[in-house]
């Protein structure tokens, strides 16, 4: 493995377990859109679809994200993946004695769940990625779905544009400012910020078109948000 990537990783995963207990109570503070992002999008696309049998949340962290899926289809089964454990066992507390979701720590760009889904979801993970791997990734859970199956991304973007990225960063540490985080927090909020790598809503969707997806639809945005549908 490249040293450089090995070490981006293990960065990611000190960043997040770092913030663990905090994370939570702090991710509507750092999502300033987080009801439509989150909740309305969610049932929006569940609103539409068929109950999945198995639901792939990558990045999962602390769960929240499976929270809102597992409020519309509570009979699913669920596998939730990421790098930090520690978030992980937020994620466990939450869902304590609930048999339908499982676990697994690692690094899906290296360790894809090796089991069946036809439904794959993520938020606020797979910026992380350097282009190339975002690419290894889609094609990976393209090749794992079956037809009509599912892959929904919420996540963090670019303009593209200079100017326009500046508007959008400069308000959103503004609403950040005013929000009631601590010093600490945005502090710690801006060495994870050194990890992004950032694309544009069309650079993502054109990814995943050249993965054969034969729907994609950014179906959510408000300025560095966005939750983009793809299906087989």
């Amino acid at each position: 493995m490249d040293n450089n990537l090995a070490d981006g990783k293990m960065d990611i995963e000190r960043q997040f377990n770092l913030v663990a207990k905090e994370y939570d109570s702090n991710r509507r503070k750092f999502i300033p859109c987080f009801d439509s992002f989150y909740k309305n999008t969610t049932e929006f696309i569940t609103s539409n679809i068929e109950k999945p049998e198995q639901i792939v949340d990558l990045g999962a962290g602390t769960g929240l994200l499976t929270y809102f899926w597992y409020q519309q289809f509570p009979g699913s089964k669920y596998m939730l993946v990421d790098i930090a454990d520690e978030m992980l066992d937020v994620a466990r507390k939450r869902f304590d004695g609930i048999e339908n979701i499982s676990y697994q720590t690692g690094n899906y760009i290296d360790k894809f769940p090796g089991i069946v889904f036809d439904t794959v979801i993520s938020a606020l993970s797979i910026h992380h990625l350097e282009d190339k791997d975002k690419k290894k990734l889609f094609a990976r859970i393209y090749d794992g779905l079956p037809d009509g199956g599912l892959f929904v991304n919420y996540d963090q973007f670019c303009a593209g544009q200079t100017e326009m990225d500046c508007w959008f960063n400069s308000f959103w540490e503004s609403q950040l400012a005013n929000s009631g985080l601590t010093d600490k927090d945005i502090e710690l909020w801006k060495e994870r910020r050194k990890l992004d790598r950032e694309c544009t809503v069309g650079q993502e969707m054109d990814m995943l078109k050249d993965c054969r997806f034969k729907i994609v639809k950014c179906v959510y945005s408000c300025q560095k948000f966005s939750v983009i549908v793809a299906v087989k």
